[in-house]
């Protein structure tokens, strides 16, 4: 196996690197995309989603890789979008990919938070579906929110038993994260009560549901996902990515990526509503306000 990131954890008082943020290391034909931030629970800030980006779109050109592996660092897979942490960085530029909005940063009102969330969000998340090689998740502890749509947006997920799921979202008044797979991911009665009432699910009701497709011990997790890669890894290359796109098609013929646009611009008026109500920058959405709502991170 090889690691291209093997710096220590940076000290609080200092930004965090890509390198840092995010490990990519190979096992054979099998990429393993890790978030490294285990001291916040892998929040998800900017900078750590640009550097999947980059890591994914690494793993589609390399010819070696037939599989990828999206892996947490630490006790918790990820605990959602960073809310909170020194690490925050919501007003920072990064490069952007063609095809997604124009810089948020200068922005005001719902054009800053529309074109950051429409990339950083939805559109990456969307991207990394329709990666032409498989990708397998594999949870352990926390997904949270914006944790749900880095598994949701893998073909395959891979549970611990100690693995929790939770929106709790709708506590801020959102309907659902950007990433909205809910009805198609647990069907539509059950994606009701998951965002109703904001509790986490454990591994046994996920796998009950049809969220995950495997759950294994804590201790097996690594081996057993790594595993079940290597077995898909012998597939034809060609073979993977059109079953894929064969599925993801189905799919959205199903409502899904249309599904996902009409309710990104029901999560935006949500977001509208909190900023005219609110009465702190974040209109409600800073680690602070959180708390308050609710005893899991986002």
């Amino acid at each position: 196996m090889t690691d291209d990131a093997t710096s220590p954890p940076p000290a609080d008082d200092r930004p965090e690197s890509a390198d840092e943020l995010v490990r990519y290391t190979t096992d054979g034909p099998v990429a393993v995309v890790t978030m490294n931030r285990p001291r916040y629970a892998n929040a998800q800030n900017s900078a750590m989603t640009y550097a999947l980006d980059d890591a994914f779109a690494r793993a589609a050109d390399d010819d070696e890789i037939r599989v990828v592996v999206l892996a947490g660092a630490g006790r918790h897979f990820s605990a959602g979008h960073d809310i909170g942490t020194p690490g925050r960085d919501v007003d920072r530029t990064f490069p952007r990919r063609a095809g997604l909005w124009w810089d948020h940063v200068g922005k005001t009102g719902a054009e800053s938070r529309f074109a950051r969330e429409s990339e950083v969000y939805l559109g990456m998340c969307r991207r990394w579906r329709e990666l032409p090689k498989p990708t397998i998740a594999m949870v352990q502890g926390a997904c949270i929110a914006g944790g749900l749509m880095l598994a949701w947006s893998c073909d395959l997920i891979v549970a611990a038993d100690d693995a929790q799921f939770a929106d709790p979202v709708v506590r801020m008044g959102i309907p659902g994260v950007e990433y909205f797979a809910h009805p198609w991911v647990m069907g539509p009665r059950f994606a009701k009560e998951f965002l109703y009432l904001g509790e986490r699910v454990d591994a046994a009701r996920a796998l009950a549901l049809g969220m995950v497709n495997r759950v294994v011990p804590r201790a097996e997790l690594q081996p057993f996902t790594m595993d079940m890669a290597a077995r898909i890894a012998t597939m034809p290359r060609l073979g993977l990515a059109l079953t894929k796109k064969a599925v993801n098609q189905a799919e959205d013929l199903m409502g899904l990526r249309a599904g996902m646009d009409s309710v990104f611009g029901l999560h935006h008026v949500a977001h509208a509503h909190n900023a005219e109500v609110g009465s702190d920058p974040l209109a409600g959405h800073d680690a602070r306000s959180m708390r308050e709502r609710t005893d899991g991170a986002d």
